[in-house]
């Protein structure tokens, strides 16, 4: 009955209003329901038992039987702890708690049989467990078990006051003694019996409390197929329901300003993958329907020229287009292509910015008013109210996952109906996760280069080298080459210990000294006009090295630079370190990225810099980033306000239910785009009964 299930988890037995509270505040459980859905990250197999003359400290979690042969105190003070001698048959070991001394001795009794849980581990040559889960076997309590026993995750506010996993699994156990219920099914009985599905009551019960690994499987796959599957007929009833809702203008002029671009200024020839993708996009904005289209491209993939040939199409049907970028160095890097693509042409190409003068403001409002200007390129400035469009067709966001909802809908408002709207990100997205935070978009990708291009060396040196980096450095500089060095921070941090960008100035300065080297430095903090400053000395050469921190991560195209240097290279992620890379190959010359770190790396660093050397494909880095990382941690998705977390399904483990249930989903909408038939009643109701919990399926895309 749904009323149990939403019933506080303060009416539980063993949780009162102080448990409550801290459920609640620390890992979001509040009702039966949360709990019910609070799921476990691991399984230990409690059916084995092993002799303590048998255990090692390399072992994983372990079981044994045995007596509590005395107990005894070690240390003083803030060491004093408390140890207990327990004995089998085979051997002794000892077990260690330094807090809840006083609960042990007077719970747990000398020479009487127990079961003790843990880690074995090893201190001064002797075997112990710190903190066991110790059971009386002869106690009879009234609750549910399993041999294959679920782990959860808790916190240390929650440890601290004595709810550990053990504590949750005992909670799970008395809603299910406490309370005679069935949880509700949210899935139609077609799609349980098609789908061969455990019923929803059944795969809640089994994933805290399984027999077996098999039933494991089972469970979690009913869970993560009704997951992932609401969210792909949310993202398709939005996306059939927009096409039919809004009606778009028709761009069906091919006219003077996009060919004399196309014959007279196009600097290089289209890559397939290019006109590819302008025909998908032309066949979007001539069909009489909102273009909403997604444009993924790995760096220096050519997508700002597709940008532009999009925005002539509709300035030769007498629309204006508009580019937003998220930082004043990207659009004004978007703003001087595009100003050098157009050279020549009957073209009025403007740029706004929040430091734009106030004449300059009043022009270009006056020049979008009248119809003048064609293309106007910008940052945040474009959402202000006092920028008004006389006829906006197309709006062309960078980098969207960095623009919050809000922002972006004030941009589609400047047109008279919705205009065509094209997203771009120079960050591959891997398949799973456009499907997931993108999924009522059209795709296309453009997933070849330039021809031409060298492909950038990727060399990993640690700390040790450096005097071999600086010689490198002068090598290249000789040469008459540029080098981008990029820092994690700015400032010393007391919590990270990783490289800053005022200590390398420091140090760069020294080893690099004025008058023979000029050095330009960038970084978040600096006014605009300074960074502007610093940014024009090295794009004009005058600098030979630009020291910075991530502001150039996006938008910084120099030809010239051939190296880029990323200190605590280990801080970053995958695709950060990707797109870092793109920032040098713009030339000629070979080119080189050089990930510097500590010489003591963690596992997880050790791979991420591993994939950097060994791939350079975007996407492929992509996925890799989601498999090490999860998808709340790709960069950009969890600041962009996307309205879900996925509770047992993985984006990065996933991919093939994922694509399976859009599939099923896609059926369903095709044949019942408002779920009006019998059929569908359930997910229908389901639909009004996420949308109240607050799950906002708007802000994904």
């Amino acid at each position: 009955m749904p009323e149990i299930i939403n019933t506080e988890i303060t009416y539980l037995t063993g949780v009162g209003p102080k448990r409550a509270e801290l459920l609640g505040k620390e890992i979001g459980v509040k009702t039966i329901s949360d709990l019910l859905y609070y799921f476990p990250y691991k399984y230990i197999d409690r059916t084995q038992f092993h002799n303590i003359a048998d255990l090692s400290s390399d072992m994983p979690y372990i079981q044994i039987s045995g007596v509590i042969e005395r107990f005894f105190t070690e240390g003083g003070g803030r060491s004093k702890r408390l140890a207990a001698s327990f004995r089998d048959d085979t051997g002794t070991i000892k077990l260690v708690w330094f807090k809840g001394i006083n609960w042990i001795t007077n719970s747990y009794t000398v020479n009487k049989k127990y079961i003790v849980f843990g880690k074995p581990g090893i201190f001064n040559g002797m075997l112990n467990i710190i903190h066991p889960e110790i059971e009386d076997p002869g106690k009879k309590e009234k609750k549910i078990t399993s041999g294959i026993q679920a782990q959860y995750n808790t916190t240390e506010k929650l440890k601290s006051s004595y709810i550990t996993s053990r504590t949750i699994n005992k909670l799970l156990s008395n809603i299910y003694t406490q309370f005679d219920f069935r949880v509700k099914e949210t899935l139609p009985g077609w799609m349980i019996h098609k789908y061969n599905l455990m019923q929803l009551h059944d795969a809640l019960f089994t994933i805290h409390f399984p027999n077996n690994n098999r039933d494991v499987e089972k469970a979690r796959y009913r869970l993560k197929f009704e997951e992932l599957f609401y969210i792909q007929l949310n993202l398709l009833r939005f996306k059939v329901r927009r096409a039919n809702q809004y009606k778009g203008f028709i761009f069906s002029t091919v006219g003077d300003k996009f060919n004399n671009f196309y014959y007279k200024n196009l600097p290089f020839e289209l890559t397939d993958a290019q006109k590819k993708v302008m025909r998908e996009i032309r066949k979007d904005i001539g069909s009489g329907k909102q273009m909403n289209r997604l444009l993924q491209g790995d760096v220096g993939s050519g997508k700002t020229l597709v940008a532009l040939m999009s925005m002539l199409i509709a300035n030769d049907n007498g629309y204006q287009a508009c580019l937003m970028a998220p930082t004043e160095i990207l659009a004004i890097q978007h703003y001087n292509t595009i100003e050098s693509f157009v050279a020549g042409l009957d073209l009025e190409v403007r740029l706004l910015r929040g430091s734009t003068k106030k004449s300059e403001r009043s022009e270009i409002s006056e020049m979008l008013g009248d119809g003048r200007l064609n293309i106007l390129i910008g940052t945040h400035a474009l959402i202000e109210d006092t920028v008004q469009f006389s006829r906006l067709g197309l709006v062309i966001i960078d980098e969207q996952h960095r623009f919050g909802v809000a922002q972006r809908a004030r941009l589609w408002e400047k047109s008279s109906k919705p205009p065509h709207i094209l997203v771009m990100t120079a960050t591959p997205i891997p398949r799973t996760l456009a499907m997931t935070l993108y999924g009522d978009l059209d795709v296309s990708v453009i997933d070849e280069l330039p021809p031409g291009r060298k492909p950038v060396k990727t060399l990993h040196y640690t700390d040790s080298a450096r005097l071999r980096l600086f010689r490198f450095m002068k090598k290249e500089i000789e040469a008459g080459q540029q080098i981008y060095i990029v820092y994690p921070l700015i400032k010393e941090s007391e919590k990270m210990d990783y490289k800053n960008l005022e200590e390398g100035v420091e140090a760069i300065t020294r080893d690099f000294p004025a008058p023979r080297y000029v050095i330009s430095i960038v970084h978040g903090q600096m006014k605009s006009r300074e960074k502007d400053y610093s940014m024009r000395l090295f794009k004009e050469g005058k600098a030979h090295i630009l020291i910075a921190t991530t502001v150039i991560e996006v938008g910084v195209d120099i030809q010239n630079a051939s190296v880029m240097i990323i200190e605590s290279a280990e801080r970053f992620g995958l695709s950060q370190l990707h797109q870092l890379r793109g920032r040098v190959g713009r030339g000629a010359s070979q080119s080189y990225c050089i990930l510097m770190s500590s010489d003591k790396l963690s596992g997880e660093a050790s791979k991420r810099l591993e994939i950097m050397i060994s791939s350079s494909d975007g996407f492929e880095i992509a996925e890799a980033d989601l498999r090490i990382r999860g998808p709340g941690d790709i960069e950009g998705t969890q600041q962009s306000g996307i309205g879900f977390n996925l509770k047992i399904a993985d984006l990065g483990r996933d991919g093939q239910i994922l694509e399976y249930v859009r599939r099923i989903a896609g059926d369903i909408i095709e044949k019942d785009p408002d779920l009006k038939n019998d059929d569908n009643t359930i997910l229908k109701n389901e639909i009004v009964r996420q949308a109240k919990t607050g799950f906002d399926w708007s802000s994904i895309s």
